[in-house]
């Protein structure tokens, strides 16, 4: 999965979690809030801890802190980093807790500032944030030929590299912008250059990508509002769509 950063998505970031923690403070009992504190002044300057939370295993108390998830003692001496699976079922608690936080409204997205391809019967709905400069998008738009009876909406999230924002400038303002794409991403066939005066959704785009957090791309959305960050082959999506039904 390809990542990217500017000094805007940072901006958005520290916004958005400064906002997350202030809230998340509200609610928190006093030991974890004490725990808070102290986690935070044990990460150093500039970290933000979003929250802290008493799990229901082994006593630890779950950290989120910059979109990730780590784990602290009731008086936050030690610092966990990694999984917390169930030795007898195997179930991994921590990728599922991060699936539930990670959630959103699907039809909370401004589907309008999307390309919108319809394949079939178009039953099955995706959202995917993806940039014109992504190598692992370019290998998902080619799984995505061969899968059928799908809505995909698409929105070209500018964070790879200067040109990004020029390129999905040039596809939104063809005549055709889901052809204008796959001919990008399929061929490698540039879109012809837009007119100064061509209005994108850019701007718009990339807020809404920092505000669901996404720090890489592909990002793919699924109608009950589940993720899954990077590319996936055929076999996965057809997964993913199974257990939604």
């Amino acid at each position: 999965m390809n990542t990217g950063f500017t000094s805007r998505s940072a901006h958005y970031a520290i916004a958005g979690l400064l906002s997350l923690a202030a809230v998340a403070a509200s609610a928190e009992t006093t030991q974890e809030a004490a725990i808070r504190k102290l986690v935070a002044a044990r990460l150093g300057e500039g970290a933000i801890v979003e929250s802290v939370t008493k799990t229901p295993y082994s006593g630890l108390y779950e950290v989120r802190t910059g979109g990730d998830i780590i784990y602290t003692d009731d008086k936050a001496q030690y610092l966990f980093v990694g999984r917390v699976i169930d030795a007898k079922t195997h179930k991994d608690f921590t990728r599922a807790r991060i699936d539930e936080i990670s959630k959103i409204k699907f039809s909370d997205l401004p589907l309008e500032s999307a390309l919108k391809t319809v394949k079939g019967n178009g039953k099955r709905v995706i959202a995917v944030f993806e940039d014109p400069n992504c190598g692992y998008c370019k290998r998902f738009r080619h799984t995505l030929k061969d899968v059928d009876n799908v809505t995909i909406y698409t929105f070209l999230f500018n964070i790879l590299a200067e040109d990004s924002a020029v390129k999905s400038k040039n596809v939104w303002c063809s005549p055709d912008r889901n052809k204008a794409w796959d001919d990008w991403m399929l061929d490698g066939k540039a879109a012809p250059t837009a007119a100064a005066s061509c209005n994108t959704p850019n701007d718009k785009v990339f807020a809404l990508g920092r505000k669901l957090k996404i720090t890489g791309t592909p990002a793919i959305f699924f109608a009950d509002g589940t993720r899954i960050p990077g590319a996936v082959d055929a076999n996965a999506l057809e997964e993913k769509f199974a257990s939604l039904k």
